[in-house]
């Protein structure tokens, strides 16, 4: 039996998510997917955002995102009260050499070549704590900031010189903050 819409509305809504990035300023490009975003229905269930033209994941270059915005998740959803949203990230790479090519944000994005360093995610789920309506008439959006340079660690070099130049290992604690909700 599927969950009934939060009150008080039971008619649907419209909600864009879109990201920006301040991205870690050592790497060309920054490859970032995400699993999954939800948004909580107060007293009720979490509910999934769908990723656009129904990918099953969405993967970001962070570094095209300085000074742009794309899109995360759009979807028609139960209008009503919310009081959180939440990003799942699976897996992340960083390039040092050369830029990604193609568009900011897709359901996959090819690598570039060259030097790349490998990403530990410990926690790749990201709650953030934002109260916000989607009333049945018009839509709303949400702009997201992820910092690139707040969210990555480097750990250490592959070469052992200190350079880190072989691409090295980085640590991935993602920060991301609501900019508007409208």
């Amino acid at each position: 039996m599927a969950p009934s819409p939060p009150s008080p509305s039971n008619g649907m809504a419209s909600l864009t998510v879109m990201l920006q990035d301040s991205p870690f300023s050592d790497a060309k490009a920054l490859l970032v997917t995400f699993s999954e975003v939800n948004i909580h229905a107060s007293g009720g269930d979490w509910i999934t955002v769908p990723f656009a033209a129904g990918a099953g994941s969405r993967t970001c270059d962070l570094k095209k995102l300085q000074t742009a915005q794309d899109i995360l998740g759009v979807g028609q959803l139960p209008a009503g009260h919310y009081t959180q949203l939440r990003l799942v990230v699976s897996s992340a790479a960083i390039y040092l050499q050369n830029a990604s090519s193609g568009p900011a944000c897709a359901p996959t994005i090819a690598a570039p070549a060259g030097t790349s360093a490998s990403v530990d995610i410990p926690s790749g789920e990201l709650k953030l704590n934002r109260e916000f309506d989607l009333a049945s008439s018009g839509g709303t959006m949400i702009l997201l900031d992820f910092d690139g340079d707040q969210s990555l660690k480097l750990t250490g070099s592959g070469n052992g010189n200190g350079h880190g130049n072989d691409g090295g290992k980085y640590l991935m604690t993602p920060v991301i903050g609501i900019v508007s909700v409208h």
